[in-house]
């Protein structure tokens, strides 16, 4: 017993320090996995028992002008994420076709390195999705799908960061930033109040705009199988298929709201006197079909609830009168 945890042990040190890259084991939160795995567990612990506990006998909060705020740095920080790999690399001579890491202290390179980093540390601000849902007592949303998802993305992360910091998969990383900056945005202008709505018109778009997002995706990643190209094939398998399973989930998603049995839509009508008064809306602030360095993004999907929301938002989601949506992630 004692020999086969030694070998545990060394393995896991020449994993750790000769087999990762050297460039980013000073930088916070990359020496080790342990302070990663270790905030993934206590949010997972929070999201499905501490949150709905200290919650339980209060009144659940307003955070209208937190979500408007909260979506907006998003929003930014979506933004500058995507410059930055842009000029990083996918603006710089970045090759669609096969793209190995440069594991060199080249400005450049550190540069892409930096923006993997900020990419991982995204994921621990979207936790805040949930946070906002338990806040408010929205706990039907914070399923285990949801969490799952939410929870083990950073780790996920971390691992392209540590091992990868760059090449081919950061088209994922790429893709999935730029879809967030045009998420949050929708979700800022959702929770600004039904005022706003009108301006929302294209929410139907963004769903098809996340399946035409994994369907890339997934020919981007996949196309190694057939191509010689020096990166790591383990990291090119994981992340095509996130966008084969994101992909499945988000057909589904299409299908139920936009092509769904026509005798719900028209009992719909005659509960609300419109049809489209309170059908669901595509929700990614509170979470979503997100994915990671290696993975986003961003985001689980939710079921739909026979429930409004008298504030007319869900986190930052539209709630049109009956029937509220949660992100997809």
């Amino acid at each position: 017993m004692t020999s086969v945890v030694t070998n545990l042990v060394d393995s896991y040190n020449d994993l750790m320090d000769k087999q990762s890259d050297p460039r980013v084991n000073n930088w916070v939160m990359m020496s080790s996995p342990i302070p990663t795995v270790m905030i993934c567990l206590f949010y997972a612990v929070l999201s499905k028992y501490l949150g709905p506990k200290l919650m339980e006998n209060r009144k659940p909060f307003d955070l209208r002008g937190t979500l408007i705020i909260y979506n907006l740095i998003q929003t930014l920080f979506s933004s500058w994420i995507f410059y930055e790999y842009l000029m990083s690399g996918w603006a710089k001579g970045y090759s669609i076709r096969c793209q190995p890491v440069d594991y060199s202290r080249d400005p450049i390179a550190i540069r892409m390195a930096n923006t993997c980093w900020w990419y991982y540390f995204s994921k621990f601000t979207e936790f805040f999705d949930t946070l906002f849902f338990i806040l408010r007592k929205k706990n039907q949303h914070v399923s285990t799908l949801h969490v799952i998802h939410h929870g083990i993305m950073p780790f996920s992360v971390w691992m392209g960061v540590k091992f990868a910091p760059g090449g081919h998969s950061t088209f994922f990383a790429l893709l999935n930033t730029f879809v967030h900056i045009i998420m949050y945005f929708y979700y800022m202008l959702a929770a600004m109040g039904p005022q706003y709505q009108k301006y929302i018109w294209w929410k139907k778009y963004l769903t098809t705009f996340q399946m035409v997002q994994f369907v890339m995706i997934m020919c981007h990643q996949f196309q190694l199988v057939f191509t010689e190209c020096n990166y790591p094939r383990g990291f090119m398998i994981w992340i095509g298929l996130h966008g084969v399973l994101f992909l499945g989930l988000f057909s589904n998603f299409y299908k139920t709201k936009y092509t769904g049995d026509s005798t719900m839509k028209k009992s719909a009508k005659t509960r609300n006197g419109n049809v489209g008064a309170c059908m669901p809306v595509l929700d990614e602030n509170n979470s979503d079909m997100k994915h990671n360095g290696v993975s986003s993004y961003a985001t689980i999907y939710n079921k739909e609830y026979n429930s409004c929301y008298s504030n007319g938002t869900n986190n930052g989601y539209v709630a049109n009168n009956n029937v509220a949506e949660k992100k997809l992630a």
